[in-house]
């Protein structure tokens, strides 16, 4: 299915673009219901660009219409650390089901800044025995950013894996450009990267 864009900026068909932002090359793909997926950068473009084929295998890389370029500008804001607003953005949720969906909408109306645990969603759905439910649902969470499943942790508030659209950034990366670390553990990375110092020049 080849996607197009109408004379008015209506979407049509589906389809993808790769667009920068501080943390590197993202992606996101749409329909004509809206957003379907945004992934994060892999450590190479070419694998963003894999597995955004593999996940929307009918979509055709091409200009995004004027609704997908309020997203793209909106999640481009997030990652700089400014306070983009997605709320409005819609997403195509056709194929998702109906509990995950609700997830989603409780998920989004978490602020920047803030955090929650899985038992807190599943409380605020009035299932609280559906914990695991909520971390399988975040877990294939296609709307990266724009349904902030960082902001969802484990009980003991420690930054653990992210959706798998999550490439290869962390809970951990994500939330310190939002401001809401919520665990002083460091990884290698954070302990090498700020003590490295260039070599002098010759």
């Amino acid at each position: 299915m080849l996607a197009r864009v109408g004379a008015r900026g209506v979407m049509a068909g589906r389809g993808y673009t790769i667009f920068d932002t501080a943390i590197g090359r993202c992606g996101i793909a749409w329909g004509d219901a809206g957003v379907a997926g945004v992934q994060l950068p892999e450590l190479r473009e070419i694998e963003t660009r894999k597995r955004l084929f593999q996940l929307y295998p009918d979509a055709r890389e091409t200009r995004p219409p004027e609704e997908i370029e309020v997203a793209i500008e909106g999640i481009a804001t997030m990652m700089r650390g400014g306070d983009g607003d997605l709320t409005g953005v819609a997403l195509d949720m056709s194929g998702i089901p109906a509990f995950n969906q609700r997830v989603y909408q409780i998920v989004r109306s978490i602020p920047r800044g803030e955090t929650r645990t899985y038992d807190e969603v599943a409380s605020a759905l009035r299932a609280s025995g559906a914990v695991y439910s909520v971390a399988q649902a975040l877990g294939r969470n296609p709307f990266m950013i724009i349904v902030p499943c960082h902001r969802v942790l484990e009980a003991g508030h420690y930054p653990d894996r992210i959706s798998a659209n999550g490439g290869s950034i962390s809970k951990r990366r994500l939330l310190s450009i939002e401001g809401a670390q919520p665990t002083t553990s460091k990884t290698l990375f954070d302990v090498l990267l700020p003590v490295a110092r260039p070599r002098p020049h010759a």
